[in-house]
């Protein structure tokens, strides 16, 4: 399986991270067990950041939380036809008003304007893995 350098990805796989396509984002369940769930995301190549925008209190941001301040181990796949990518990383979950603009902002470029969340929150993903076939 071809693992690239997250500090130095080819263009090609810039582009297919900014395409419009959905994820899956997995967590762990506080008895270990893989939770995985569909999302959509971003993601900034400069700064190795993905960011998922969801409603505070779900399981994946429950998972996230207990983690701590090291972060949580996760992984974002997506995938088109034979393309893929698997994004790993360690997450964490940032309330404060000016990143969850920013995030909804990235989001609106990716996908479409999101709909109105006052318990919006942001999972910031700090990327340092990135495998997949391209």
């Amino acid at each position: 399986m071809p693992s690239y350098d997250v500090a130095a990805l080819p263009e090609e796989i810039v582009g297919f991270l900014t395409e419009r396509h959905l994820a899956s984002l997995t967590t762990l369940r506080r008895d270990g067990t893989p939770h995985a769930t569909a999302i959509a995301f971003t993601y900034d190549a400069a700064t190795r950041t993905a960011r998922v925008i969801t409603s505070d209190g779900n399981q994946k941001v429950r998972n996230i939380e207990r983690a701590g301040e090291a972060g949580a181990p996760v992984v974002l796949c997506q995938v088109e036809g034979r393309r893929w990518l698997s994004l790993e990383g360690r997450a964490r979950v940032e309330r404060d008003p000016a990143a969850v603009r920013d995030a909804e902002e990235r989001y609106a470029r990716r996908y479409r304007v999101p709909r109105e969340n006052p318990r919006r929150v942001v999972l910031v993903v700090a990327v340092q893995k990135v495998l997949g076939h391209y």
